[in-house]
């Protein structure tokens, strides 16, 4: 046991450290631990994996355990056993991912104070992440809370009963039972999960909830050829991802307008895991960045936000077992038929990958994402950097409605609808959907209440730079 412990290397439920000389960067471990998935910390070996042991044992076992006491809170109470390997002593403190969760060093505070294990690493946890960890000890979820302030009118229904069409009828039953609609205070309102998937104006209560789709030239991405952004409800972003993946990776087109099997260069049933995997288990709490598919050369990525649940490694999801970020979102999945059965998916992509003798993919925490690295048996060509004339077209309607938005938004500040009304639209278009966060994202548009980001009375107006553009464009 011990053995095969001291020959594994550090990761996510392992760390050695030589003494108790520096004790916070070890405080800071076993808090990450608590609050992770649990793990080891054994004290008495090198960087370089010698053993060195601990001079006192007895003496530096309660230095340790007065050390965590007075440090950490809520308490926390390891099992520390002595080990004797080589004719010396190692200290191993053994922390279980804990039901008081988030733990946190009494010194930083409940907001600051808060670790999480990343890998080998640890990383302090923000706002969002704290409140996951709470909100995973209860058994609750990000997807299922109520938004109070909203109601049904702000879903898109008729999508929602499109997609659902021959499958279940979306009446009030159905919403409650979905739990796309929930009762909070004698009133129905959607969940954040319904806003999520079907929400009528989903961008502007969840401004990362979309999806940035980039091919990028050889295997950095120094150069990048041709991207999308996909902005729709998002049981259809899954086609959309598909069509951006297949639409790079044919190996030659079929003249009879049929797609054959042989033509794609990528091994496509397991991408569609990939894919679904990403949008189901996001963290849609987190702030910053949308989910992310990128192809290179020799590999294809797709990141979304959000580390691990508490309690889930990598090792565990390759054995297929399974914790469910958002109920809500997965049983939609799983009714439209997008997910066959639960935590299969992983396993699935694994065995897809030995049957058709490719490389083995990678799952990797990276900062507060989790990456699916697949990696290509074949690369694909090299694409050239020159775009097409349709991709030339494309950029030409970007930049002018860009423009007109910015045009729109500098006489008054104006919600997303008023800005589809000033351009002559009756509703907000897809185009206006994707301008308005690709705006914002580039520093052109601001909130007009950046503190309140999904607030109804929220509008828009250009920013110093988006002014400037702007007026270099009409002058």
């Amino acid at each position: 046991m011990i053995e095969t412990l001291l020959a594994a290397a550090e990761g996510k439920t392992l760390e050695f450290k030589r003494d108790l000389a520096s004790p916070k960067p070890l405080l800071k471990t076993l808090v990450a631990f608590a609050n992770s998935a649990g793990g080891r910390l054994v004290i008495g070996v090198a960087d370089d994996k010698r053993i060195i042991g601990v001079e006192d044992p007895l003496e530096e076992e309660e230095r340790l355990c007065n050390l965590i006491s007075d440090t950490i809170a809520p308490r926390l109470v390891p099992n520390v056993e002595m080990v004797t390997v080589e004719g010396k002593t190692l200290l191993i403190a053994e922390v279980f991912l804990s039901g008081s969760r988030p733990h946190f060093l009494r010194a930083e505070g409940s907001e600051h104070g808060v670790y999480v294990r990343l890998g080998s690493t640890n990383r302090q946890a923000d706002r969002e992440l704290i409140a996951e960890l709470r909100r995973s000890v209860g058994g609750g979820s990000f997807d299922e809370l109520p938004m109070a302030a909203l109601s049904t009118a702000d879903l898109d229904l008729k999508t929602a009963q499109d997609l659902f069409q021959g499958r279940r009828e979306l009446n009030e039953h159905g919403l409650l039972t979905l739990k796309l609609l929930r009762k909070e205070q004698a009133a129905l309102v959607p969940t954040t999960g319904a806003i999520l998937l079907f929400g009528a104006d989903r961008i502007a209560h969840f401004p990362d909830a979309w999806v940035q789709c980039g091919r990028f030239v050889g295997t950095d991405k120094a150069a990048i050829f041709d991207h999308t952004e996909l902005h729709e409800v998002l049981p259809r972003m899954v086609e959309g991802i598909m069509l951006f993946l297949k639409k790079h990776a044919m190996r030659g087109a079929d003249l009879s307008g049929i797609q054959r099997k042989d033509t794609w260069s990528i091994p496509l049933t397991i991408l569609r895991e990939v894919v679904i995997n990403a949008l189901v288990h996001a963290d849609y709490s987190q702030r910053g960045a949308p989910i992310r598919v990128a192809i290179f050369d020799d590999r294809i990525e797709i990141e979304n936000p959000g580390i691990l649940l508490p309690g889930l490694t990598i090792e565990d999801m390759k054995e297929g077992v399974s914790k469910i970020r958002n109920p809500v979102i997965a049983r939609v999945f799983r009714e439209l038929g997008l997910i066959e059965q639960w935590g299969s998916g992983i396993r699935r992509i694994f065995k897809e990958a030995v049957e058709q003798q490719l490389p083995m993919p990678q799952i990797v925490e990276l900062g507060m994402r989790l990456r699916f690295v697949v990696p290509l048996r074949i690369p694909l060509a090299t694409p050239t950097i020159n775009k097409p004339p349709e991709a030339q077209v494309e950029a030409q309607v970007e930049a002018q409605v860009d423009l007109d938005i910015l045009d729109a938004c500098s006489h008054q500040p104006l919600s997303s609808a008023e800005i589809a009304s000033a351009l002559g639209h009756k509703q907000l278009s897809g185009n206006l959907r994707k301008a308005i966060p690709r705006l914002r994202t580039a520093g052109l548009l601001e909130y007009t209440i950046p503190e309140k980001p999904t607030s109804r009375l929220q509008k828009y107006r250009p920013t110093h730079q988006g002014r400037s553009l702007l007026n270099n464009q009409k002058s």
